[in-house]
């Protein structure tokens, strides 16, 4: 991804190309010395955390990076709607003239532990060959309530300013499954 990244921006002007860099590290201890008006953190990066401990780790990282004032930006699934709705199975098509695709998530809920374990199975049929390729992962997902991420923000010197549903701007409720929230340092 980074190499992508890289490659991406060589169209960019020169100025702005000089502005940007990557690198790659632990959400949970990476410390690169540069302060930044903001920190976004998307596509669940926080609900993979799902000890209190590597939540702890990625807020205070969060928090390092930010200059005074700076914003923090991250999404995550939202406790209320993962325990109202419940996950279900869910199955994802994809097709064009070379493959048909098939990915198929099984959840299981550890409301205990404020936990889903999504086991994908991805089904890859090249139609030209007739071959079929499988791939199976098993991601665990922790989904948050309001009340810890206020805490957690605390915890790290984090104010929360506000939440809302992704993309949408509605404030979340018991049908909101990836809620953003955003803080200031």
């Amino acid at each position: 991804m980074i190499r992508k990244a890289r490659e991406r921006i060589l169209g960019l002007e020169e100025g702005l190309r000089k502005r940007i860099s990557f690198s790659q590290g632990d959400v949970r201890v990476e410390r690169t010395g540069k302060p930044h008006d903001a920190v976004v953190s998307l596509f669940h990066v926080m609900s993979y955390q799902t000890s209190d401990e590597d939540l702890a780790g990625s807020f205070a990282t969060a928090k390092a990076h930010l200059k005074p004032g700076g914003i923090f930006l991250f999404d995550c699934w939202f406790g209320p709607a993962v325990l109202a709705e419940g996950p279900s199975v869910r199955v994802k098509r994809l097709e064009d003239g070379k493959v048909r695709i098939t990915r198929i998530a099984e959840p299981v809920l550890y409301a205990e532990q404020n936990k889903v374990e999504v086991k994908y199975l991805v089904l890859i049929r090249d139609k030209v060959e007739g071959t079929v390729e499988e791939i199976s992962e098993i991601h665990p997902m922790r989904y948050l309530f309001t009340p810890e991420v206020e805490r957690l923000l605390a915890d790290t010197g984090l104010t929360l300013l506000e939440s809302q549903e992704w993309m949408t701007g509605r404030r979340p409720g018991l049908d909101t499954w990836n809620v953003c929230y955003i803080a200031r340092a």
